[in-house]
């Protein structure tokens, strides 16, 4: 960090708090400059008993599939930008059936929330982000070529509370991300 984003001053400096987390800030007024996670949301859309799937256009991680998700944007709620997320990346109109993972990765600074969400029909778009949308059978999921750890969370914890008939919230996290 080079200037204070308050009073535009040069005279920032590193402070240890908590012993912990260690801060950035400005000597010149005293505004503490936090870095929070970043909240990205999402989609695990489900088509007649089949998972829909993105084939990303864009890095990272282009060429292999993903849920449909991003950053959630100011002013919006979760349930918002989980659904915006999902028509920008699809073109498909969603209903939310509940919030069915959350998951956490370090490295990336992100929290990430998934909803079950059914797909009311297949009329989608492709786009610059999503060059090819597929549906997969429950056991044809292309688990080597998904984007992103956080999707293969969301996905497996779905079809293990299929076997298990549960409805849980699933809860994870991890330093290792793609």
């Amino acid at each position: 960090m080079n200037f204070c984003s308050k009073c535009g001053s040069d005279d920032i400096h590193l402070k240890m708090e908590q012993e912990r987390f260690v801060r950035y800030v400005c000597k010149a007024c005293g505004t503490i400059h936090y870095k929070n996670p970043l909240m990205v949301v999402g989609c695990l859309p489900i088509y007649e008993q089949k998972i829909l799937l993105c084939q990303r256009g864009i890095q990272p991680c282009k060429g292999y599939w993903n849920l449909p998700a991003g950053f959630m944007e100011m002013n919006e709620t979760v349930t918002q930008g989980a659904l915006r997320e999902a028509k920008e990346e699809t073109g498909l109109d969603m209903e939310l059936i509940r919030l069915h993972s959350i998951y956490t990765s370090r490295k990336k600074n992100q929290v990430m929330l998934h909803f079950l969400a059914k797909v009311k029909d297949l009329d989608y778009e492709l786009n610059e982000e999503t060059v090819a949308i597929e549906l997969f059978d429950f056991n044809a999921i292309p688990w080597d070529q998904l984007a992103f750890q956080s999707n293969i969370f969301a996905i497996q914890n779905y079809l293990d509370s299929l076997s298990k008939n549960t409805q849980s919230l699933f809860i994870g996290d991890s330093l290792k991300e793609n």
